[in-house]
C-alpha cells in the first residue's frame, strides 16, 4: 500500500541540497510525484516542497522523519513532513458577516479542502444556526474591552485542547493581542479588502465609491502583532466602473474575499506556503 507525504523545507541556499534530499528519498524507496523549489536572492534562503509516495518498507512518518533528520541537520533546515491522509485541524473565527464562513463550510462539506473544522468561535450569535447545520461545534464568546483578555485565554485553551493546526479569521472584526499573534506565528490567516491603507476604517466600499475606484480586491495574509502588516498569501482583483453603487461594489468585494480566503486556506492545508523573511513563497 502506497502512502503520500509532503516534505517542506527552508534553509540557507547552498550547493547539494536537491541532491541530498532526493538521494535520501531514493534510499528509503520513495517516489517523487512533484517538486517545487525557489532560491530567494533577497534572503539567501532555499525553499522547497516535495510531494512523494512511500512505496517500499518505510511508510511510517516517524521512520521517514528519522531517515531525513541527518540531511536536515547537515543543511541547517527548518523542515516538516506531512502525511497527506491527515487533514489539518482548523478553527474559524467570525463576527457578523458570514459570506466567507458560508463559503468555507460549503467547500469543506464537498471535500474541496483537506481540513477538519474543529469549531467556529464568534463574538456574535448570528451564525449559530448556520454552523449547527454543518454539525460543527459553535462557541458564542462576546468580546468587550473588559473581558478581551479572558476571552483570548479561552481561545488559546481551545486551540491547545483541540490541537488546532491553524486559525482562520473569516471576517472576524476583532484585533488580536500581540501575545496571541506571537504564540501562533504563521498559523493565523486573515482576509480583508485590499483598500488598506488608502481606505482604512469604517465603510471602505463607501469611501472607494466616493473616490471612483476602478479596481477593487481582497488580500489574505498571516496575522502578526503589526495590524494588517503580516506576510501576504494571496490576492485578487476585479474591475469596476462608475455605474456601480456602494452596494454593488460591496457585492463584488464579497465574492473576491471568499475566493481569496479559500485559496489561502487550501495553500496552508496543503503545505504550499513557506515563510522567507518577511514574505511568503507560495508553491501553487
Amino acid at each position: 500500500m502506497k502512502k503520500d507525504f509532503v516534505l517542506t523545507l527552508v534553509c540557507p541556499d547552498t550547493r547539494g541540497i536537491v541532491h541530498a534530499v532526493s538521494g535520501c528519498l531514493v534510499s528509503t524507496d520513495c517516489n517523487i510525484l512533484d517538486s517545487a523549489q525557489f532560491g530567494d536572492p533577497q534572503t539567501g534562503l532555499f525553499c522547497m516542497r516535495i510531494h512523494f509516495e512511500a512505496t517500499g518498507g518505510v511508510r511510517d512518518a516517524a521512520a521517514l522523519e528519522a531517515a531525513f533528520a541527518p540531511v536536515g541537520e547537515q543543511f541547517r533546515m527548518d523542515w516538516s513532513l506531512w502525511d497527506r491522509s491527515v487533514p489539518s485541524r482548523v478553527l474559524i473565527l467570525v463576527s457578523q458577516l458570514d459570506h466567507c464562513l458560508q463559503d468555507l463550510l460549503y467547500r469543506h462539506a464537498i471535500g474541496e479542502l483537506n481540513v477538519e473544522i474543529v469549531a467556529v468561535v464568534s463574538n456574535h450569535d448570528t451564525t449559530r444556526e448556520l454552523v449547527a447545520a454543518s454539525q460543527i461545534p459553535f462557541h458564542h464568546w462576546p468580546v468587550s474591552q473588559e473581558n478581551k483578555a479572558q476571552q483570548e485565554s479561552r481561545l488559546i485553551e481551545l486551540i491547545e485542547s483541540e490541537r488546532v493546526d491553524f486559525v482562520v479569521l473569516a471576517r472576524y472584526m476583532q484585533i488580536l493581542s500581540k501575545d496571541l499573534c506571537e504564540r501562533l506565528p504563521g498559523r493565523i490567516i486573515n482576509i480583508h479588502h485590499s483598500f488598506l491603507p488608502g481606505f482604512a476604517g469604517a465603510r471602505p466600499y463607501a469611501q472607494a465609491h466616493r473616490k471612483g475606484v476602478k479596481i477593487i480586491g481582497a488580500t489574505a495574509h498571516y496575522v502578526t502583532a503589526e495590524l494588517d502588516e503580516g506576510p501576504i498569501i494571496e490576492q485578487d482583483v476585479e474591475r469596476v466602473d462608475h455605474s456601480m453603487d456602494e452596494d454593488e461594489l460591496a457585492a463584488v468585494g464579497r465574492d473576491i474575499e471568499k475566493v481569496v480566503l479559500a485559496r489561502a486556506v487550501r495553500y496552508q492545508a496543503e503545505r504550499r506556503i513557506i515563510l522567507s523573511g518577511g514574505r511568503t513563497v507560495v508553491f501553487r
